[in-house]
């Protein structure tokens, strides 16, 4: 597959994404900090544009040490991207699903050369 240039880093805010299209297959990148991901803009679904998504941070559930709950709060590590569709949400580090790691997005090779990123996409 061969390495197409798409965009550079300076484009992105400190957490943003791009949809682009690279050997006709739309393709979602994504930034998080200092760390970049692309996948396959495909819900695993029902084929959703899952790329064009809000992004929102996992929900999870706030332990005491004694074993009791708080309630629901926001990670703040883990970001999640939600398929418009369906609501299916996937680990933007990851591309799987919080509850079901064999339900996944498919990534897309991403490298970065002096500030520009490129993709390898095959069909």
């Amino acid at each position: 597959m061969p390495e197409v240039r798409v965009t550079d880093v300076v484009s992105f805010g400190e957490t943003n994404r791009k949809v682009v299209e690279v050997s006709g297959v739309e393709v979602g990148i994504f930034r998080l900090g200092e760390e970049f991901f692309a996948y396959e803009n495909k819900c695993p679904h029902l084929q959703g544009p899952v790329c064009q998504g809000k992004i929102l941070p996992l929900a999870v559930e706030d332990i005491q040490a004694d074993g009791s709950s708080n309630g629901r709060v926001f990670s703040k590590t883990r970001m999640n991207v939600v398929c418009p569709w369906h609501g299916f949400e996937f680990d933007i580090r990851t591309g799987t699903h919080p509850m079901d790691s064999k339900v996944r997005l498919r990534k897309i090779p991403l490298k970065i050369v002096d500030g520009a990123i490129y993709l390898s996409v095959g069909k």
